[in-house]
């Protein structure tokens, strides 16, 4: 198993690979029987459509067809689509009577296994009153007087990555760029040792595979990763608990909160992975996915270099279209009826995200990049209500400082070889994405 690249503060001791994907592809290839089976022709849980970018019309034709779908079998059991704009934003806000608890299933599609002892509270999947008082404690990392305090630090090292990339010479911009940045943020925020920080891909990958969490055999293995990250996060835990004045990362802030630091393990180990999936799996693929729209709509990348007062829109709108994080899932907690369909107790809600940011009632030419779309920020790529993400200040600030160091270097990412997409139904984005660097 291969450890982190050395870099000038130190080398890491711990494993980074394989990483999840290759042992999924690994498993699969050698136990082809596990490859999950799909037959409904609106199942859209199946990965393949998301690998192979062409989700599109599938769901176009359910959101012709009306707001909600219900797929009766599925690897994932049985659920519904939920692909409008407007039905989203209906359930969400209604969070007592669609539930996001972990208690009822959670917030991804996957099936609630109280066996495994895999299930890890997480505050995004909790509901009132409990959700509330935990994502206070957190909130104070993402204000707008923090983001003003790390504008300077987040373009300071965006500059520096920039500054540093090859001209004339093809390299992945996944792994160059966009891990690079994010998990550097993310090291900040939790206080990370920093030589360590690619860990935090390594374990954000693990946890938010939902298909690899449907393959028994893969279990134990992705259980002792996520037991290797709790383990790490609890020794800062332990070491952040004996210093006399708390800091500003976000392990401190649970210390010393009343909402949080009496938290079991599994509980802590649900919030670490929230924040870094959070944090890293959705910026890291919008940072991918601006520059493979670009290269794919060469008319906006034209209007982003003559007129750099449109990035603050630009960047709505490639969250918009990349819409980092494809669904999240909500449970019934009575019976109801819902824009004409009966909905049971404890069924399975599935907000596609995705389908939601191509609505054509609601953006115009939605299957197209138009950084002057006058609506843009109706996304819904972050969530509605209750449990919008907390972060999403911040990863507004890191795509529009990239955005605006880029413009400044006059620079023009071209793609320029292999574009590989993550092949899963939860997490949306690039695992590879060969670019070169001209000017304009």
């Amino acid at each position: 198993m291969a450890t982190i690249a050395p870099d000038a503060d130190g080398q890491s001791e711990y494993p980074t690979s394989p990483t999840a994907y290759e042992v999924l592809l690994k498993h699969l290839e050698m136990h082809p029987e596990d490859t999950p089976k799909h037959t409904h022709p609106y199942d859209v849980s199946r990965s393949d459509i998301y690998a192979e970018n062409r989700w599109q019309p599938i769901f176009a034709e359910m959101r012709a067809k009306g707001p909600l779908h219900y797929v009766p079998e599925s690897p994932y059991g049985a659920y519904w689509n939920v692909v409008s704009n407007k039905a989203i934003q209906h359930i969400e806000a209604l969070p007592e009577l669609f539930s996001s608890s972990w208690e009822h299933g959670g917030i991804t599609i996957l099936e609630r296994e109280e066996e495994a002892g895999l299930e890890l509270p997480m505050f995004i999947a909790m509901d009132r009153p409990k959700h509330t008082g935990q994502r206070r404690t957190v909130a104070p990392a993402f204000t707008p007087a923090e983001m003003k305090r790390m504008d300077d630090e987040i373009r300071r090292r965006t500059g520096e990555l920039l500054d540093s990339l090859p001209e004339g010479e093809v390299f992945d911009w996944v792994d160059t760029v966009s891990i690079e940045l994010t998990t550097g943020m993310l090291a900040i925020l939790f206080g990370f040792p920093w030589e360590d920080r690619r860990l935090l891909t390594y374990w954000s990958d693990w946890a938010g595979d939902t298909e690899i969490a449907t393959v028994k055999d893969l279990t134990q293995e992705r259980e002792k990763v996520l037991h290797q990250m709790g383990a790490y996060f609890q020794q800062l835990w332990m070491k952040r608990s004996q210093e006399a004045e708390p800091g500003p990362d976000l392990i401190s802030m649970m210390i010393h909160s009343p909402a949080m630091n009496q938290m079991d393990p599994r509980e802590f180990m649900g919030n670490l992975i929230l924040l870094i999936v959070g944090g890293n799996d959705t910026t890291r693929n919008t940072m991918s996915g601006i520059i493979h729209a670009f290269d794919k709509f060469p008319d906006q990348r034209k209007l982003f270099e003559e007129q750099p007062d449109l990035i603050p829109n630009a960047v709505q709108e490639c969250i918009r279209y990349q819409t980092p994080l494809a669904h999240m899932r909500r449970t019934a907690s009575e019976d109801t009826e819902l824009f004409g369909e009966q909905i049971r107790k404890g069924d399975k809600l599935v907000l596609w995200y995705l389908s939601a940011n191509r609505d054509e009632t609601l953006f115009n030419d939605a299957e197209t990049l138009d950084i002057t779309r006058e609506n843009a920020r109706r996304h819904l790529a972050f969530g509605y209500g209750i449990h919008r993400c907390v972060g999403a200040r911040l990863a507004e600030l890191q795509l529009r400082i990239l955005l605006e160091e880029m413009h400044r270097r006059r620079m023009r990412v071209h793609v320029a070889g292999d574009v590989e997409r993550v092949k899963a139904n939860f997490v949306h984005g690039f695992r590879k994405l060969d670019v070169e660097v001209t000017r304009f």
